[in-house]
């Protein structure tokens, strides 16, 4: 009879196993969000150009990279499946990450609470979450596009903010505009050059090797 009972409540141990470790392991991220999204991180955050560009909309990227890398690789792999592979959750990276670059999307983030509001829901869940799913299954050379194709966005962008003749973000002043141009354009190239480096050094390929097998083992189970 004991034991019985005993089979019988072993389904509800390892289902408060499983959400005891998910708790775990997006405490970091979620409490990173929600530091975030209090008032004073996100006055000093947003108070320069440079610093709601470079440093928070990153971090709301990073929240959400985190948050999926954590989960278990079985669930990885059924949300990917869900979301139709990773070219579709590469695109939609992308697209929503280009939107938030914009000088308009900083204003109406700055102006409207519900614009607020969805940058610090898009932004992990649509660019970093999707971008931690795609990341394994990429490769070298898909992981070569994005890389590029970041880059590039980059430091066009930067380079805009620095030629623009006129502000082109209204919640900042022109000097900020441009401190911000010189910084994204030195960072495109800084981490371009660290790419390049990664490339001729070598990656570790034996990384994708083993994460690709704990894939299949999970998925065998």
């Amino acid at each position: 009879m004991n034991v019985a009972i005993t089979q019988a409540h072993l389904p509800l141990k390892r289902a408060g196993v499983a959400v005891r470790a998910f708790m775990a392991s997006v405490a970091l991220p979620a409490t990173t969000l929600i530091l975030l999204a209090t008032p004073p991180a996100r006055q000093w955050l947003e108070a320069s150009m440079s610093a709601h560009m470079l440093v928070q909309l990153p971090l709301l990227v990073a929240c959400g990279f985190l948050a999926i890398r954590s989960l278990d690789g079985r669930w990885q792999e059924r949300m990917l499946a869900t979301l139709g592979g990773a070219v579709p959750c590469v695109l939609l990276a992308l697209v929503t990450s280009s939107y938030w670059m914009l000088p308009r999307a900083l204003d109406a983030a700055l102006g409207q609470v519900l614009a607020e509001v969805a940058k610090f829901v898009t932004l992990p869940a649509l660019v970093g979450a999707p971008l931690a799913l795609a990341w394994r299954r990429l490769g070298l050379i898909g992981r070569g596009v994005v890389w590029t194709n970041f880059l590039s966005m980059l430091a066009v962008l930067g380079w805009l903010y620095i030629a623009a003749p006129v502000r082109v973000c209204n919640s900042y002043s022109a000097f900020e505009q441009e401190c911000a141009g010189w910084l994204m354009v030195a960072l495109a190239l800084g981490l371009f050059i660290a790419w390049l480096g990664a490339l001729f050094v070598g990656e570790t390929p034996g990384a994708d090797v083993s994460d690709a097998g704990q894939y299949t083992t999970s998925a065998n189970n």
